[in-house]
């Protein structure tokens, strides 16, 4: 059976955590694979490549940088059908709305693609007598992202694009319900020029997140998932001096006014309660 991996330092590597998870095509309820839960050890290894990645791409130019980006944007385009298609397996959503992930993904990349701009500092004269103030934006280190199962595509796409733009190296952690769609993206990330060890993934679980909660070389980390494990990954990532970012519990909210159309709103609100978030 297909064994999925992680992905560090460029290139495919095999866990030796003897532990997997299966994975399953939800149209079928058939295993099509099984995914590695990555050990504390093979977690620390993806951190550690990334961190030394870091002093190198964080002195690269915004505008080379971009041009990666711009590259990976032009790859995800040319690869849509086929990662769609990937996600539709191991996800169950249908294509179109598969599709539609990778666009809201995509519209994330163009916007880093515009990092030499966006990165710009501030300058101001004469704040106070004698006195100028002047801002600069630079990157923290190594970022962690730790993403659902309901999109596999756009909430990664949420956070890397932008730190690597800025100049900072990534680990991801996604889900393990449908793990491919990262290890393809991560292969496109090379293809466009990404310098290796600077976007990694790392397959696990509660013992790799973990290990990304609590290591020092992680400057920051970027969460989206159910409420409980928000405000755990927010506690215990600002415990170790962590800047956080923990999404929970965001489910399609809804205030249903006295004038509404009752039954254009019963089905947004049934649509909102099934659509591809379950």
């Amino acid at each position: 059976m297909q064994q999925i991996q992680n992905f560090i330092g460029g290139e495919l590597v095999s866990s030796q955590s003897g532990r997997f998870a299966p994975v399953y095509n939800p149209a079928t309820g058939e295993q099509t694979a099984q995914v590695v839960l990555s050990s504390a050890a093979e977690t620390k290894q993806a951190i550690e490549v990334a961190h030394k990645a870091f002093p190198k791409w964080s002195k690269l130019s915004p505008l080379k940088r971009a041009r990666i980006l711009f590259k990976f944007k032009a790859l995800l385009e040319e690869n849509m059908d086929d990662l769609a298609r990937l996600i539709s397996k191991e996800h169950g959503k249908v294509f179109s709305d598969a599709v539609g992930e990778l666009t809201r993904g995509l519209e994330v990349v163009e916007f880093a693609c515009g990092i030499p701009h966006l990165q710009k500092g501030e300058h101001s004269a004469n704040v106070a007598t004698g006195v100028d103030s002047h801002s600069l934006m630079q990157p923290l280190g190594v970022c962690a992202g730790i993403t659902p199962f309901n999109f596999p595509a756009m909430v990664p796409m949420w956070m890397f694009p932008v730190a690597l733009a800025t100049g900072n190296t990534f680990v991801l952690k996604p889900s393990e319900k449908d793990p491919s769609l990262a290890i393809e993206l991560a292969k496109l990330l090379k293809e466009a020029g990404l310098p290796d060890g600077v976007f990694n993934v790392v397959q696990g679980d509660k013992e790799s997140v973990d290990v990304l909660l609590r290591a020092p070389e992680v400057q920051a980390v970027s969460f989206v998932g159910s409420t409980p494990i928000a405000e755990y990954i927010y506690t215990t990532a600002s415990e170790h001096g962590k800047r956080c970012q923990a999404l929970g519990g965001a489910k399609n909210h809804c205030i249903l006014m006295p004038d509404a159309d009752m039954n254009l709103a019963t089905n947004a609100i049934m649509g909102g309660g099934v659509w591809c978030g379950w």
